[in-house]
């Protein structure tokens, strides 16, 4: 699946291997919209492919954060006024899953990440405008839903994994097993 994606705003560093993506982020990259900051910033790293409909992408992220507002996980894109993204980030010193909607402007939430490991399984779901994320540890367990979110989307969008550094360059990032296909039973949404 991953080598028919393609980039928005590609790395200056990035390699796929055997259905591994890395990426290497530029310096100052951010997906972002207004709220509380102040400021727009759409340069943020998204590999993409095209979803029409209803769907379920996932894959496992990791990621060497260092540094405030280090970030990499999955987003769906409308466009740079409409969009979802949900990963691993530093905030408040510590590694935790931000989930930002944006409908011209952004909006966050935070969930703590008991055990971390290194990595997360993530998952979004799309039924019509309605997006749900979870996350998971690698290997299994029970997904636990993050956010349950309200976005006028279009028929096709774009989804994928993304990677941003705001306050640097050189966040490092890993992608593997991205998966995109039909959505889950509604069931497995809570």
């Amino acid at each position: 699946m991953l080598s028919h994606m393609r980039w928005l705003n590609e790395p200056p560093e990035w390699s796929l291997d055997g259905g591994v993506l890395h990426a290497v982020t530029e310096l100052k990259t951010d997906f972002w919209r207004q709220t509380f900051y102040g400021w727009t910033t759409d340069n943020g790293h998204f590999f993409h492919a095209p979803a029409t409909g209803d769907f379920t992408a996932s894959a496992i992220v990791a990621a060497e954060h260092t540094t405030r507002f280090d970030q990499a996980g999955m987003m769906v894109r409308a466009d740079a006024h409409n969009w979802l993204k949900s990963g691993l980030e530093v905030t408040s010193g510590a590694v935790q899953v931000s989930t930002v909607v944006t409908r011209d402007f952004s909006d966050v939430s935070m969930a703590t990440v008991a055990d971390f490991t290194g990595s997360l399984a993530m998952r979004v779901t799309r039924f019509g405008s309605a997006l749900t994320v979870h996350c998971r540890r690698p290997g299994g367990g029970q997904w636990q839903l993050l956010r349950l979110a309200y976005l006028d989307l279009p028929a096709t969008v774009d989804v994928g994994v993304m990677c941003c550094s705001p306050e640097r360059a050189g966040l490092s990032a890993t992608f593997r097993d991205f998966r995109l296909g039909p959505p889950i039973s509604r069931d497995g949404l809570e």
